[in-house]
C-alpha cells in the first residue's frame, strides 16, 4: 500500500531534472509531508519489528522524518550522522567520509561513540540509493562501533545505479519503498514490486 502511494506521489510531484536526479524536494527532501512520512516510518517498523532493533541511524537531514517516525512505532531512539563540525562534537567520535554525487563534494560524517555500542542492532534509514556512499558510510561507522546491522531502509532508490547492488552484494538486507527503473525522458519508471527487495 504505502509502495503505491509513494510511488504516486513521485509521479505527481517529483522533478526529473535529467537522467539521474529526480527533485521530491515538496514532501521529503525541503518540505516534508509528515503523513507520508509517518507511512513510511511505520512500513520500516513493519518490515523489521522481528529483527531486535536497538537504534535507527541515519544521516542528515532528509533521512531523519523517516527514522523519526519508524523509531516512534519500534520505540527506539534515533542517531544521525552529523556532516558538518560542531563545537559540542569533536572527539569520541565514530567517523567516515562520504561522497555525494549529486551535490559534487566530499563530506566527513561523525557519530558520537556514546550512542552506538556493539550492544546495539541498528536499522540504517536513508531518503535515497543510489552510488551508495551514503550506506557504505553508515555502514562503515556500524563496523566501527562493532554494531549489528540488521538492514538499509530506504525510501527511494535508484535501482539503474550502483548502490543497492554494492550494499546487496555485501549480505545486507536492503528495504526499499519505491526502486526507480529509469529517469530517462524526463519520465520516471518503476521496478515492479517483486524485484524492489
Amino acid at each position: 500500500m504505502i509502495m503505491k502511494l509513494l510511488q504516486e506521489e513521485i509521479i505527481k510531484n517529483g522533478k526529473v531534472l535529467s537522467e539521474n536526479v529526480l527533485k521530491v524536494d515538496t514532501f521529503l527532501n525541503h518540505q516534508i509531508d509528515p503523513v507520508l512520512m509517518q507511512a513510511i516510518g511505520n512500513e520500516f517498523a513493519a518490515r523489521y519489528k522481528d529483527a531486535g532493533i536497538t537504534k535507527i541511524l541515519t544521516i542528515e537531514s532528509s533521512g531523519i522524518a523517516p527514522s523519526m517516525f519508524a523509531g516512534l512505532t519500534l520505540g527506539v531512539p534515533v542517531v544521525f550522522a552529523r556532516k558538518r563540525k560542531s563545537l559540542t562534537l569533536s572527539d569520541n567520535l565514530f567517523t567516515s567520509k562520504v561522497h555525494s554525487f549529486t551535490k559534487g563534494e566530499t563530506n566527513d560524517i561523525s557519530v558520537s561513540k556514546d550512542f552506538i555500542s556493539k550492544e546495539d542492532t541498528v536499522l540504517i534509514i536513508d531518503d535515497f540509493l543510489a552510488n551508495g556512499q551514503a550506506a557504505l558510510g553508515l555502514l562503515e561507522i556500524l563496523d566501527q562501533a562493532e554494531a549489528n546491522t540488521a538492514g538499509v531502509g530506504i525510501v527511494i532508490e535508484k535501482g539503474f545505479q550502483p548502490g543497492g547492488k554494492l550494499i546487496r552484494d555485501k549480505g545486507i538486507r536492503v528495504d526499499s519503498l519505491a526502486n526507480i527503473k529509469s529517469l530517462a525522458n524526463g519520465k520516471v519508471e518503476f521496478f515492479e514490486e517483486e524485484t524492489v527487495r
